[in-house]
Formats: structure tokens, sequence, C-alpha cells
């Protein structure tokens, strides 16, 4: 169906790992979209680790709720969940059931399929910013919370199926604070990329939102 640089599906054990080392072992993986106008496929450059209760910036840190349910479920699970009013991120279930750990998917590179994400990323001005970012990666791949639960270890006709595709070297990896997470949570260096990818997003460190006097 798509050319990728390995097409061998990623087994739930890949996802049944700690975050910390399913995260960075995600770069160069490539993820796939199907839908009913034709297939996108995207190769992950950025992505963040959240480690559920350990960690206040997880939105399992107080414990499960009807919108986190999916992150206690079985590794491998697609976790969608909508922000500001107005985007959705995407993330991939990890480690053992009832742990609740993920990652959230930040940034890639469409291989495949670009002239679908470029209806969809209509203010894009290039290729390299069709996915920069984790809300423009969910609307390039038009995800939406329809897809919260799909199973991304499943078949190839599944919504969205994950492959091996060409993993990042380790000495091409960098890390640093994850964008935006404030607190305890911002500190930890959980923000893994492709070391000088022109399609990883800017880091930007929280900043408290003002209330409208």
């Amino acid at each position: 169906m798509i050319a990728t640089p390995d097409r061998t599906p990623l087994p739930r054990s890949f996802f049944d790992r700690p975050v910390l080392d399913v995260a960075p072992d995600l770069l160069g993986r490539v993820l796939v979209r199907s839908t009913p106008d034709g297939p996108i496929a995207l190769r992950l450059t950025e992505v963040e680790a959240y480690d559920g209760p350990n960690d206040p910036g997880s939105h399992a840190y107080r414990g499960r709720t009807a919108r986190n349910a999916v992150m206690f479920g079985p590794p491998g699970h697609v976790y969608v969940y909508f922000t500001y009013g107005m985007w959705f991120c995407m993330n991939l279930v990890c480690g053992p059931e009832g742990r609740a750990s993920g990652v959230l998917l930040r940034a890639g590179e469409i291989i495949e399929g670009a002239e679908l994400a470029r209806t969809r990323r209509l203010s894009a001005r290039n290729d390299k910013e069709l996915a920069k970012g984790p809300a423009r990666l969910a609307t390039a791949l038009d995800v939406d919370r329809t897809l919260d639960g799909a199973d991304a270890c499943s078949a190839e006709d599944a919504p969205l199926s994950i492959f091996t595709g060409a993993p990042a070297p380790r000495d091409q990896v960098s890390s640093g604070p994850r964008t935006g997470v404030a607190g305890e949570g911002g500190v930890h260096p959980w923000r893994f990329w492709i070391t000088d990818d022109p399609t990883v997003s800017p880091y930007r460190p929280h900043t408290p939102r003002r209330r409208r006097s």
C-alpha cells in the first residue's frame, strides 16, 4: 500500500516497556493514517514522554477519568485529547496495562499523501510545516476523538497503524525539557527529537495564561 523504509508492523511488545525507553525509540518510525481519500504516511521526528502517576505533567497524574481512560488500557493504543477548545493531539499508550504512561506525537515529516495533508493544513507555508507541532500533526492526519482508543498495532487497513520505518540512530537523537509544561513537570528532559530535522517544532517554555479582566 505505502512505500516506507520498513513495512514491518511494530508489535505490542514494543510499547509494553517504560515510556522513557519507548519515546526516543519512536523517532524515525512511520505512522500511517488510512482515510477514505487515501493513506497518509508520516515519519516521526519529535515526541514527548509522559509518565502517568510519577509525572505532574501527565493527564493521568491524578488518576483515571472518562477523558484519559484509554491511557490505562493496553499498550499500543491511541489516546486523543482536545485542547484549548479547538485542537486535537495524539499519544501512543505505553507500559503495562493500568500504568497510564504515553508518548505525545509532537512532529513528523509527511512522506506520502502530502497532497491530502495540504487540504487540511491550508496555512502551512511548505510541506515541512504540515505536521510541525502536535496539533498540526493531528490536523494533517485528520485525527480527532473518534480515533481515541484505536489500536495502532492492528492490521494495515486500520485507521492508524505504526511500522518499523527507519529508527533514528541514538547519536542523532536530542533531548530537552518538554514544551509548555508547568512546574515540576516542566524540568524533565523528556522531549526527544531527531537532531537538526527541519520538521521539529520550536521549544517554548510554559507561559501562564492570563485571566481576562
